[in-house]
């Protein structure tokens, strides 16, 4: 365990970034698969623009890598067009 102050409060940081994190990649994961389910075409390219968002704020935030969302975009992207 932690024997400074400093090193107890980043520990204590480091928690509540994790749950934060946690949160917010679970969040991402039930749109993808929201998304991934929807046959809609119309419905899938509303929701493509605002995933995209989430995505990208996450890369910002390390949460995820920069090429993870870039791949996922581009891959709800191909999905929502090739809908019917």
């Amino acid at each position: 365990m932690a024997n400074h102050k400093s090193a107890l409060k980043a520990a204590r940081q480091a928690e509540a970034r994790k749950e934060d994190n946690k949160y917010y990649a679970r969040t991402m994961r039930n749109a993808l698969k929201k998304i991934r389910k929807t046959t809609d075409k119309a419905e899938a390219e509303k929701m493509v623009p605002e995933l995209s968002t989430v995505l990208d704020k996450l890369a910002k935030k390390n949460v995820i890598h920069k090429n993870k969302a870039a791949n996922l975009k581009s891959s709800i992207t191909k999905h929502a067009q090739n809908l019917k």
